[in-house]
């Protein structure tokens, strides 16, 4: 395979790692891992270091551009951000006019997600009931107590940018999913996004940017001295944050986003769709785990 074959192949892994990111569920640090350029891309992440800095500042462009692995950050950058920008208006769309559908299918698709976590671990233990059982507290507590609706403020998106860019380079969890748990998966995605605010996107950029960079080294130390512990964790969290994704929902005097009981539910709770997309999302996650093994024994 030559360079440009090989980089418009990174473009398209992008691709996918972006669309990933996009749904509350699949993860582009997973598609990065089945696709087999997880570990340069966190490594590429790492090395945007002082010594980078130091050659930048230096006027020393090229031996930059190596030490960080540009071409390759670059490629996975422009692919996903083509595809965070084509979905973004159609998940506006989906939220406004077809929500019970659309938050069923993130739920199938949550759901397979923390199943094939759970597998990534090298057989059951005792030990890994612990890190599972914290992972799904801390998510049911976070879908408890956090309010329908958070702060617009420029520095709450700094801090969803910061947090929410973290989890596209976890294997299993996926950056939308963070935003709507902090309750910004809305307002990001499905209008700053869509309507192209600067202000909005710059800070979330920026938050993002120090985020990830700070973030890769805690991240890729973790996975490399408690793999199974993070990973069962992240899967816990998972499923106690489905709490979030459930389709039927009512607000109580106090402002407060709940899950209720499709019987309970005030407006039509339209069962058949709700099966059916929660199915749908649990064929697209198989699907693309298995198109990714693809692409991955073609490089």
């Amino acid at each position: 395979m030559n360079r440009i074959s090989h980089y418009l192949m990174i473009v398209f892994k992008g691709l996918c790692m972006g669309a990933a990111d996009v749904i509350p569920g699949v993860s582009g640090g997973t598609i990065a891992f089945l696709t087999g350029i997880y570990g340069e891309l966190v490594d590429s992440i790492k090395s945007i270091d002082f010594s980078a800095l130091k050659l930048l500042l230096s006027g020393k462009i090229k031996q930059f551009w190596k030490h960080i692995n540009a071409n390759f950050l670059i490629s996975v950058l422009l692919g996903i951000l083509i595809s965070v920008f084509s979905l973004a208006r159609l998940m506006k769309y989906l939220l406004e006019y077809h929500p019970i559908p659309l938050w069923s299918f993130f739920f199938g698709l949550i759901f397979v997600s923390a199943i094939y976590i759970f597998k990534q671990t090298a057989g059951f233990k005792v030990s890994h009931i612990v890190p599972a059982l914290l992972g799904a507290a801390v998510g049911v507590f976070i879908c408890l107590v956090s309010p329908a609706e958070t702060p617009d403020a420029l520095w709450f998106i700094f801090v969803c940018g910061a947090i929410g860019i973290c989890a596209m380079i976890l294997p299993g969890i996926s950056g939308s999913f963070i935003l709507l748990l902090l309750g910004k998966y809305e307002y990001i995605v499905a209008e700053a996004v869509s309507s192209f605010n600067i202000p909005v996107l710059a800070v979330f950029a920026c938050g993002a940017l120090v985020g990830i960079i700070s973030f890769s080294h805690f991240l890729s130390w973790m996975l490399k001295k408690h793999y199974d512990a993070t990973i069962l964790f992240l899967a816990g969290l998972m499923i106690g944050s489905l709490l979030k994704v459930w389709p039927w929902r009512t607000s109580s005097a106090q402002g407060m986003d709940y899950p209720v009981l499709p019987a309970d539910y005030a407006g039509d709770a339209q069962i058949m769709q709700a099966i059916i997309f929660f199915l749908s999302g649990v064929a697209l996650f198989l699907s693309i785990e298995i198109t990714a093994k693809r692409l991955k024994k073609k490089e």
